[in-house]
């Protein structure tokens, strides 16, 4: 598989409330926890959920949602994190993705490797299943946290990502 995501088991802290679910990821996880990992082509690049995640989430559940859905031609993304900037364009070929990156940076500065192995392809379901595996440590970390979120829409979005 050219894509995959190892989820891990970050530490939590404590946080009552917060204005929405990536601000709560923020909160949460220090930068001291643990990492999720995510294999593109066979690089490792560690995304910190406190960081990365944080930033990333509130794209994250909307392209999942795009994917998902049977008219699902093609779409692009721009991961916005100082260490982990980069712009996708994922393309549905039949039942797969193929997900072309323009790396901008990673944390370990691996973007002339990633450029190299090119594109990734990945089956829709695969690439869906792995990305569920960090939001399902997210929203169970807020709902063991009992975090209050003043805008719980992506929270439930992902929730409802999940369990489908």
């Amino acid at each position: 598989m050219s894509f995959s995501i190892q989820a891990g088991c970050p530490a939590v802290r404590k946080c009552g409330s917060a204005d929405d679910m990536a601000d709560a990821v923020g909160e949460m996880y220090s930068s001291e926890a643990e990492d999720a990992i995510l294999v593109w082509n066979l690089v490792p690049i560690r995304l910190p959920y406190g960081y990365d995640l944080a930033a990333l989430v509130d794209d994250l559940v909307p392209l999942l949602e795009e994917v998902q859905r049977p008219g699902f031609s093609e779409s692009e993304v721009f991961w916005g994190s100082d260490t982990f900037s980069a712009e996708w364009r994922l393309v549905r070929e039949g039942d797969s993705l193929r997900i072309a990156a323009r790396w901008h940076s990673t944390l370990g500065n691996y973007e002339s490797l990633l450029a190299e192995r090119g594109d990734s392809v990945t089956s829709v379901r695969a690439f869906v299943s792995e990305w569920k595996k960090v939001l399902r440590r997210i929203v169970a970390d807020i709902e063991a946290e009992s975090v209050e979120l003043n805008d719980d829409d992506i929270f439930l979005r992902a929730k409802d990502l999940i369990t489908a």
